[in-house]
């Protein structure tokens, strides 16, 4: 996947986080888990950004890092959601699908450059 999608599939990501979250009832433990939900999966955009801007093959590593640890963050959070009941599992499909094919393809970046930066 090239550079441009990749931008383009966690600005999604982060937008429909953004929706899920407006969407919950009110009440104590959604809005928790919807604080923390939109606190790990809004930055995921960002930081494959800066990650593309990353000055070394390490500097890319490192952010790379941080989209991995946020993006299976979100993932978890999505998961407390549907397990408390405060959403049906079928609303959060989607989006927990997207952010796994998302955590999949930057762990594997990852290994790769990983890799090739070995002697």
């Amino acid at each position: 996947m090239d550079e441009q999608t990749f931008k383009s599939r966690t600005r999604l990501l982060a937008l429909e986080v953004v929706r899920l979250v407006e969407s919950l009832p009110r009440g104590r433990t959604a809005d928790v888990l919807g604080r923390q939900l939109l606190r790990s999966g809004t930055p995921v955009g960002a930081n494959y950004r800066a990650a593309c801007r990353g000055k070394s093959a390490s500097d890319v590593i490192a952010k790379l890092c941080i989209v991995e640890e946020e993006a299976d963050e979100s993932i978890y959070w999505i998961e407390l959601l549907v397990d408390a009941g405060v959403i049906a599992a079928d609303r959060a499909d989607a989006i927990q699908k997207e952010a796994n094919e998302l955590l999949a393809m930057t762990v594997a970046s990852i290994k790769t450059m990983r890799a090739r930066k070995q002697p």
